[in-house]
């Protein structure tokens, strides 16, 4: 599915990307986007994993068109984001590498660092995400092959 016309995002942080997911929650809200909010709602210290899981669920579950996870750096985000089946996070704190993991990688939920981009930068990389088109051809091929390393990986841990 094209992230291009995404209309419902679900999003997440933990507390040090809580106030960058309530910038970004206003800035989309105010262009015409559903947001669900998939927590944290406050600055107090809480794991990001189970939050991240649940914004990539949505997106897996066809809740939400797309997903924005959110932290300190957002590595750790995009990691526990990963472990949903389907979805393909990328960690991207400028413009290029969110270009690129639309248009070569076909990404499903936007990984950022509240510590590492400004409010202004973020909502230029969302704008990017949403705005890039899958290029197709061989970078299908591509996401197929990972698809397929999934697959494989599931029916290995139900074996």
């Amino acid at each position: 599915m094209s992230r291009v016309g995404a209309k419902r995002i679900a999003i997440a942080s933990d507390h040090a990307g809580f106030e960058l997911k309530s910038h970004l929650i206003a800035l989309l809200e105010s262009q015409g986007y559903h947001v669900e909010d998939y927590g944290t709602h406050s600055t107090e210290a809480t794991d990001y994993p189970h939050l991240c899981a649940a914004a990539a669920r949505a997106v897996r579950d066809a809740k939400a068109d797309v997903g924005i996870v959110l932290g300190g750096s957002g590595q750790g985000e995009q990691i526990a984001a990963n472990k949903v089946r389907g979805i393909r996070a990328a960690l991207c704190n400028d413009l290029w590498l969110a270009e690129m993991a639309r248009s070569h990688n076909d990404a499903n939920v936007l990984s950022m660092g509240g510590r590492v981009v400004s409010n202004d930068l973020a909502g230029q990389i969302v704008k990017k995400f949403l705005e890039t088109p899958f290029e197709g051809g061989r970078h299908a091929r591509r996401v197929g092959q990972l698809s397929e390393i999934e697959a494989e990986e599931a029916a290995r841990r139900e074996s």
